[in-house]
């Protein structure tokens, strides 16, 4: 296991991430944050607080619920009801991008309605795209090996990535 992120680094990741998306959504009345399920819904809700400490608007957390090894065979749940995303300023957060195909499915799942815009925002991107999904906002790119993968804990106070 190589470390390639301490807890002080992903908050500094975090923090800019955080700061890019208030850039680019200032004038916007309110934001939502959909966190995949997992490590991303984590990461929304520390992007959610890191925005809301700088900015004074309405930003809403929800969690995107799929199978990640999977996604084709379960339908994809949101933990709040469609019709409040209708024409709404969205943020679809993951933790790693590695393939693209869990992003990819997730996007998939907010573009059956209208949106006024979607940003995607990663902690970390591998670059081994398989899917046409790119992060719009990333914390680090990471070029590596396809047998090595990317592991991320977001523990409060001990945050880490690591390669595996």
């Amino acid at each position: 296991m190589q470390n390639i992120l301490d807890n002080i680094s992903i908050q500094q990741k975090i923090n800019r991430l955080a700061h890019e998306l208030i850039e680019d959504c200032h004038t916007e009345e309110r934001v939502y944050i959909g966190g995949i399920v997992g490590n991303g819904a984590l990461l929304a809700e520390k992007l959610k607080t890191a925005m809301g400490e700088v900015l004074k608007m309405k930003i809403d957390s929800f969690i995107i619920d799929l199978n990640k090894d999977e996604p084709w065979k379960d339908p994809i749940q949101l933990s709040l009801p469609e019709e409040e995303l209708k024409n709404a300023y969205i943020v679809l957060v993951d933790d790693v991008v590695n393939s693209g195909k869990t992003m990819q499915f997730a996007l998939t799942k907010l573009l059956t309605f209208p949106t006024h815009a979607i940003k995607t925002v990663t902690l970390v991107d591998r670059t081994h795209r398989r899917f046409p999904i790119k992060a719009d906002f990333v914390g680090l790119s990471l070029s590596t090996t396809l047998k090595e993968r990317v592991e991320v804990d977001l523990s409060e106070g001990n945050m880490k990535a690591y390669l595996v």
